[in-house]
């Protein structure tokens, strides 16, 4: 029986001496997109193609040690993030005995880089597609220097803020460009697991900051210190600034395509053929031609419209799951708990960002493997027990009472007692008593485990706090910005990216004034359910609007969201796979590569699909059934 030719009906993206030797991208390409609730009703590519070159194949799964150079080198831009988002909290707790700060003027130091966050993950994005990524990389480590330059010889409150809004400007920028620049340069097959390195290194940049708050903490001038260390590392970014390439996307645009083969050759290494190089050229280049987007008000065409709403939410969720005022207040909380001490609840705090650091590298590991949809419906389920959980733990510590009550005596347990600026707690007497009291002598704001239940209720708050970090790590904590890097088209991708990113920040905003307030009038049981309740309505969002993409090339990701609707556990054939159509068989002619043989016949069907795009007509039938 004779072989049928690979047909197809476009020519424009496919050169003519394509070499035949590459048929792992097909069988990887198609591995890395079937969805898993898909049923085919035909075999698998993969089950008729036994000979696939997998030292080939592999080798895409290892990218080489130029990869990674550039990842750490961007990836300073998260640790910065991490370290002045994280180093406020122990520097706070000096600055204000030092300043004799006001709770509002604690707010706004606390605030101040949020709201430079805000403006900064805004206008970035407009200025990265006029400038490049890497541009807006060199001005945010710019920027981070001169902020901790300011905070760290700030003598006057208003100084001080002027600092933390200066490093909030290049938090911004960096929190919008960093999952952007990592996502356009890493091999598709690994995009996941590189973008996610940059989570690692805000959540280590995170930790780092807990410790050196904790040795410097009883340092005299301390504060200032904290705040000038956040500066090296900015210096080691601006020195490996000359070996860090553009990203080719940026200079594909710019019409500098030698340029950017020059970077994807590094970027794939020596060991994958010279088409699949060519092959990403021309993904990006059939992109340019259909998308025609690149302004602001081209996010209000449906195409862009859905995935931004898509990225805003996953965005929004994130920060009114309520994670980070469980970081910013952690110590407060663990308090609250029951824990003895200050630097008790302080140690147990680093404990938790480092279970937030370690549980982000067990993302770094499986979300390839995964997929992001797959574990962020894993996260919220998790998160959503660990919130009612640490609800359950604060009834027995606190009880179900308001923290408004008019004397306070009527506090009967020292958990709602020590919550009320106006009273200390009497462990003697077992009594709440107004500050300064003069009738006892052993008032403490300090929440002693004196019985079995208060003891339960205690390690039950750590556990169920540990386990909401934990799952917020897994899913939640990096997936958003993952899907914001890969779901836009290229023209518009930084410009939405801002608008995501400044989302982000806004609801942080709005969370973190609030959750005090919120533990003093609906109860901090109530706070967690309520922040509980949130992530069972994104849970469900998550469901029905949120698609997989792992494994498809960023200008693949975006036909998931063409057509009448988004079907997130079931992608759309047309967008990742080609179509069953064989006109050349049905015309009854045989081009000579039909006398190949199996094996090479096997290769040139692989090599075809690999080439696919939207709309390609590949007959990807096993040979057998032709």
């Amino acid at each position: 029986m004779l072989l049928s030719p690979l047909s197809r009906t476009r020519t424009d993206t496919i050169p003519d001496n394509l070499p035949i030797d590459t048929s792992f991208s097909c069988h990887h390409e198609r591995l890395a997109i079937k969805d898993d609730d898909e049923q085919s009703t035909r075999p698998s590519l993969s089950d008729s193609t036994p000979d696939i070159d997998t030292d080939a194949m592999a080798a895409t799964n290892r990218p080489p040690r130029f990869v990674y150079f550039v990842v750490f080198c961007i990836t300073i831009g998260g640790l910065l993030f991490g370290y002045d988002t994280g180093v406020i909290s122990g520097a706070l707790v000096v600055i204000k005995d030092d300043w004799h700060l006001t709770n509002t003027q604690q707010e706004f130091i606390v605030g101040g880089t949020t709201l430079g966050a805000i403006v900064g993950g805004l206008f970035s994005g407009y200025f990265a597609d006029r400038w490049g990524r890497r541009v807006i990389t060199c001005l945010s480590s710019i920027v981070f220097i001169v902020g901790a330059v300011i905070m760290t010889f700030s003598t006057h409150y208003s100084v001080l803020i002027a600092g933390r809004v200066v490093v909030g400007l290049a938090v911004g920028a960096a929190s919008m460009v960093v999952p952007i620049y990592i996502g356009e340069l890493a091999p598709k097959e690994v995009r996941g697991r590189l973008v996610t390195l940059n989570v690692l290194a805000i959540t280590g940049g995170q930790l780092i900051a807990y410790l050196i708050a904790w040795a410097l903490a009883d340092v005299h001038n301390g504060w200032r210190w904290m705040f000038a260390v956040s500066a090296f590392p900015a210096v080691v970014q601006l020195c490996c600034l000359p070996w860090l390439p553009e990203s080719p996307r940026v200079l594909i645009r710019r019409g500098q395509e030698d340029k950017a083969r020059a970077i994807l050759r590094r970027v794939y290494g020596s060991k994958v053929p010279e088409s699949l190089v060519e092959d990403e050229l021309a993904s990006v280049h059939q992109s340019m031609r259909t998308e025609n987007a690149s302004r602001y008000r081209d996010l209000l065409r449906t195409i862009n419209l859905r995935p931004l709403l898509v990225a805003c939410m996953l965005q929004l969720m994130q920060q009114f799951s309520g994670f980070n005022t469980a970081m910013y207040y952690s110590a407060t909380i663990l308090k609250m708990a029951g824990f003895s001490s200050t630097k008790s609840a302080t140690q147990f705090s680093i404990a938790i960002a480092a279970t937030n650091m370690v549980m982000t590298i067990v993302a770094i590991l499986i979300i390839d493997r995964f997929g992001r949809r797959r574990l962020l419906l894993v996260s919220f389920v998790g998160m959503i027990v660990g919130l009612v959980l640490l609800g359950i733990a604060f009834i027995f510590i606190v009880g179900l009472v308001k923290i408004t009550k008019d004397s306070c005596g009527e506090y009967v347990k020292c958990g709602a007692c020590a919550l009320d600026d106006r009273c200390q707690w009497s462990p003697g007497s077992m009594l709440c008593a107004n500050n300064g009291n003069s009738m006892y002598s052993d008032l403490t704001t300090s929440c002693e485990s004196i019985t079995t239940r208060d003891k339960a209720g205690t390690w039950m708050a750590l556990a169920s706090l540990i386990f909401y970090v934990a799952l917020y790590a897994v899913g939640l904590g990096n997936v958003p910005w993952l899907v914001q890097s890969e779901i836009f088209a290229q023209g518009i991708r930084s410009k939405a990216g801002s608008i995501a990113t400044a989302t982000n920040w806004t609801s942080n905003f709005i969370v973190s004034v609030t959750f005090l307030t919120m533990t003093l009038h609906i109860t901090a049981s109530g706070t967690f359910w309520l922040y509980a309740g949130i992530l069972l309505v994104g849970l469900c969002l998550v469901y029905l609007f949120v698609p997989e993409t792992k494994g498809l090339k960023l200008e693949d990701v975006q036909q998931l969201f063409m057509g009448g609707g988004i079907r997130p556990y079931r992608r759309k054939a047309a967008a990742v796979t080609p179509k069953n159509v064989d006109e050349d068989d049905s015309a009854g002619g045989h081009s000579p590569s039909s006398l190949l043989s199996h094996t090479q016949r096997h290769r040139e069907v692989a090599v075809g699909a690999t080439s696919a795009r939207a709309g390609d007509e590949i007959d990807d039938r096993p040979l057998i059934s032709r």
